[in-house]
């Protein structure tokens, strides 16, 4: 008899990434940040062959979502998504694995999100973080909805 494997912290993290974001086998997804490897992997363990990590080659907005590991400095926050920026869409979903403690860390990472045209959705706590999904809001049409 077989048993399935154990449902990992990692599993469980990516999951809800998958979760939040929609990502299905259509979309095209970039990851960065620390741990973005084993991210990168985790996916294409699931089937997920339309993943890209940040490279200086992929700057036009061809990426429906974005996923970002983060540990402890905002920093670190703030270069992935400088990394993966301009390759997402006008109307990009993004998920962040927040792996720190600190007071006010996901707060500011709403902040810079929302400076950049994003709308959050939602956030998760899983047993390595506090997973936060948004949305980007195609400007086209939040200027004819105005």
């Amino acid at each position: 008899m077989l048993h399935p494997a154990p449902f990992t912290d990692r599993d469980q993290v990516v999951e809800t990434m998958i979760s939040l974001t929609h990502l299905s086998n259509l979309n095209r997804a970039i990851v960065a940040g620390r741990g973005s490897a084993e991210l990168y992997q985790a996916l294409r363990q699931r089937g997920f062959t339309r993943i890209g990590l940040p490279s200086i080659f992929l700057r036009k907005p061809a990426f429906s979502v974005g996923l970002i590991t983060v540990q402890d400095m905002f920093s670190e926050f703030e270069m992935a998504l400088s990394q993966i920026a301009p390759s997402l869409g006008t109307t990009a979903a993004i998920a962040v694995l927040i792996k720190s403690n600190e007071a006010g860390f996901a707060l500011k990472v709403r902040k810079k999100l929302e400076q950049l045209g994003f709308r959050i959705e939602a956030g998760v706590r899983c047993r390595q973080g506090f997973v936060m999904s948004a949305y980007r809001q195609d400007s086209a049409q939040m200027k004819r909805a105005a």
